[in-house]
């Protein structure tokens, strides 16, 4: 049992120098059923002499998987009395709600089950939910915001607690220096089982992909260690953004004449280019503008000689006055009027009624490839299982086959000499942050399948109101 001890005095020794709970706590154990939420569930069992905590069971269904997703119900609730703790059991339809909000599955199913937690603490039954994310999620996280573009805001990754209502409640995460393999080691040796979500094995998912194909190539190539370091890379971001948001607090008020929405260039210039840029970011984030860092390069490439404006998400811009750097934001009701989205579903179909079309994500054999469009066929490891149909933004880029470098969509568009109403409507397909597809544009070159695949994703759209199918 000297493995045992260890991982839990292991886990002891975190939740103490994070400071995650205190004594009293009424603490719920998020367990899905899998062996990282089963193992913390079991270490709490342990452990909760010494914490002095009253532990709960928490398991929200999120109706995605049928019987299994039953069967997980069964497996937690037996689980729960087995250990004579109180279960909190809640549900909720990912899919309607993915639909209805134009979301993908994977944020509809977080907002389910971050409203179900908050719920249970509103209504006094827990003040903690501790969730069973590992170091070797932490590594993931940290992999694909790096590869999506990331500051140390995005690097920082997960963090070992989130506040709810300011203080009151938190979440936890208490195995976040925990690998994966540690925890599966210690439930086979203290004779537990658990359940397997077979959608983990889906690589059409990036997490999946990056899970078990990126980080064990990595590993066995470059860096045996690469999931701690990854993690090591986190810890040290959160610790660096922890300063310069206090930087930035301290900085903003000198800088930022929010009544006028401007930032003052006199200021603003005298502050080292690392402030500037966090300034500037903060100045946006306040009028609920969220910026990336091309946009952020742009606004300070404004200049008396350069361009004197920029477009910024959600129909905003940026415009270089003789003193300051004014944001603009859209009229409301033209926005909420011209910007639409939509979740497709891979395989699957949806009606655009903006523009009077139907997309439909088609998967076929790799052997069938000939007969159809190249410019329109995918390799579909490359891309998630439940892509975004919508219309470009400002700033959006794109890399069509047959290009030396990614464009911008509206200069792509003027190109076409596209104008008004139809060019602001142009819709595009994306996967994640990624532009995919355009209309009358081919595929990019990069995720276009291989030749010798065994299955190839195409994506059609059909014009007008009626099903295409019917």
């Amino acid at each position: 049992m000297e493995c045992v001890e260890t991982l839990a005095q292991s886990v002891l020794d975190y939740i103490r120098h994070q400071g995650l709970l205190k004594a009293g706590d009424r603490v719920g154990v998020a367990v899905s059923g899998g062996a990282d939420s089963v193992a913390l569930l079991r270490l709490f069992l342990e452990l909760r002499p010494e914490l002095g905590i009253v532990l709960s069971v928490v398991h929200f269904n999120h109706n995605l998987r049928g019987t299994e997703s039953d069967e997980d119900d069964q497996f937690v609730a037996a689980l729960a009395q087995r250990h004579q703790l109180a279960l909190h059991c809640g549900r909720g339809n990912v899919k309607k709600l993915a639909a209805d909000r134009h979301l993908s599955t994977e944020v509809a199913a977080r907002q389910l089950r971050y409203q179900y937690f908050r719920q249970l603490m509103d209504e006094g039954w827990l003040n903690t939910i501790a969730t069973g994310h590992t170091l070797d999620d932490q590594a993931e996280t940290v992999l694909l915001r790096v590869v999506r573009g990331a500051g140390t805001r995005g690097l920082a990754g997960i963090y070992p607690q989130l506040l709810v209502n300011g203080s009151q409640f938190s979440v936890v995460r208490p195995l976040l220096h925990t690998r994966r393999k540690q925890l599966q080691a210690y439930l086979a040796e203290i004779r537990q089982d658990w359940r397997e979500d077979s959608s983990n094995r889906d690589l059409r998912h990036a997490r999946n992909l990056v899970r078990h194909g990126i980080v064990p190539r990595l590993e066995r190539s470059l860096n045996p260690s690469v999931r701690e370091t990854l993690a090591e890379t986190a810890d040290i971001a959160r610790s660096e953004e922890e300063y310069w948001q206090e930087e930035v607090a301290r900085v903003l008020p000198e800088v930022w004449r929010a009544e006028h929405r401007t930032l003052r260039l006199a200021e603003l210039s005298k502050l080292p280019l690392a402030l500037q840029r966090r300034v500037i970011r903060a100045a946006a984030e306040s009028l609920d503008v969220r910026l990336e860092f091309r946009h952020v390069q742009e606004i300070l490439e404004l200049g008396p000689v350069t361009a004197k404006s920029a477009m910024l998400p959600r129909g905003s811009t940026v415009s270089r006055t003789k003193d300051g750097l004014r944001f603009d934001l859209p009229c409301e009701k033209e926005a909420v009027a011209s910007n639409y989205e939509y979740a497709l579903a891979v395989p699957g179909i949806v009606q655009v009624g903006e523009t009077q079309a139907w997309f439909e994500a088609v998967l076929i054999p790799g052997s069938a490839a000939p007969g159809y469009n190249p410019d329109h066929m995918f390799d579909p490891a490359l891309l998630r299982s439940e892509l975004t149909v919508r219309n470009w933004r400002p700033g959006d880029r794109f890399w069509p086959a047959h290009r030396k470098s990614p464009k911008k969509i509206k200069e792509l568009l003027q190109e076409r000499k596209l104008t008004g109403t139809e060019r602001k409507l142009w819709p595009v397909v994306a996967s994640g942050e990624q532009i995919v597809w355009v209309r009358g544009f081919p595929a990019p070159a990069q995720l276009r399948p291989r030749d010798g695949s065994k299955q190839a994703l195409v994506i059609r759209e059909f014009c007008g109101r009626e099903h295409p199918n019917a």
